[in-house]
């Protein structure tokens, strides 16, 4: 009996596990990261942009993957617009300021 336990136990956990590994490479949009949104934004609660000269030394400062991951990020919430699309001030900058080099 304990043995059964301890297997079903042992599969469950994994399973859990694993459902939660492969939601954390797509569950979240690259817009969602707070340290990389930060320096677009001039207060804590990332409300208020920063000016077209700051966010364009911002956008120069993130990675090259970083930046498509945001272009992509910004590409999909405009194909999937919706009320719960949350960056759209950010995403026409990106167009604007980063997005084209």
């Amino acid at each position: 009996m304990n043995i059964k336990m301890i297997g079903l136990g042992a599969m469950t956990l994994s399973m859990v596990a694993g459902s939660a590994l492969a939601a954390g490479n797509t569950g979240t949009s690259a817009l969602d990261d707070p340290a990389k949104m930060q320096p677009f934004y001039t207060d804590s609660s990332m409300k208020t942009m920063v000016s077209s000269d700051d966010f364009v030394k911002a956008w120069k400062a993130l990675t090259p993957e970083d930046q498509m991951a945001m272009m992509t990020a910004c590409d999909d919430e405009s194909k999937n617009a919706n009320p719960t699309n949350t960056h759209p001030e950010f995403c026409s900058s990106v167009k604007a300021n980063g997005g084209s080099k």
